[in-house]
């Protein structure tokens, strides 16, 4: 009996989303069923549109399924992969967060393995923050978090954040990023299999 696994990801300029395919990649191959999935843009369109950039990411995820709460429902473990404002999750994030009360209410998150990972401008722009912020939310719904550790050799090779991963925007993913990203997801599918039996 496979894991049913949700990555879900909001990214602004395409980072997180790079993050959340090689997250795909690494948990398919471990065995996992994977739904790729995007938090629904809320900004105004005139902020959006502003900026090419950004634009082109939006335009970019639009043939990826929205998120939605019965997919956290479908779901045996949760990878969450968004950018930090001001150390903190972006609020596009939260309004999908918000939308989860039945969920939460009724028990549907909860004893499901879930991880976050998170980007910024630059190596101390929130990422710890973001990430440890969202595991309290997670904490909240009763799901086990399964942060990476320091379970591979793989995290010490890309600055060794043991809550989830972090990238700098803009760096690229090399070697090491994706086996620091792909490690990450499968420990998540390894330790959602358990929680499964």
């Amino acid at each position: 009996m496979s894991v049913k696994l949700a990555i879900l990801f909001y990214s602004t300029y395409g980072t997180n989303h790079q993050m959340a395919e090689i997250a795909a990649e690494a948990a398919r191959a471990a065995g996992a069923e994977v739904k790729l999935l995007r938090i629904v843009e809320t900004a105004p369109e005139a902020a959006v549109n502003g900026q090419d950039a950004w634009k082109a990411q939006v335009e970019k995820a639009s043939s990826i399924p929205a998120a939605t709460p019965e997919d956290m429902e479908w779901a045996d473990a949760y990878i969450f992969s968004a950018p930090t404002r001001f150390g903190s999750a972006p609020s596009q994030l939260r309004a999908f967060i918000d939308t989860l009360g039945g969920q939460w209410g009724s028990g549907k998150l909860a004893n499901k393995a879930v991880s976050a990972m998170t980007s910024a401008q630059n190596p101390h722009g929130g990422q710890e923050a973001t990430i440890l912020g969202l595991y309290t939310t997670f904490m909240h719904w009763g799901s086990v978090i399964v942060a990476p550790g320091y379970t591979d050799q793989a995290l010490f090779a890309t600055g060794g954040n043991p809550y989830g991963y972090s990238h700098t925007q803009g760096a690229d993913f090399d070697d090491k990023a994706r086996a620091s990203i792909g490690h990450q997801a499968k420990r998540t599918v390894e330790i959602a299999a358990k929680l499964k039996r």
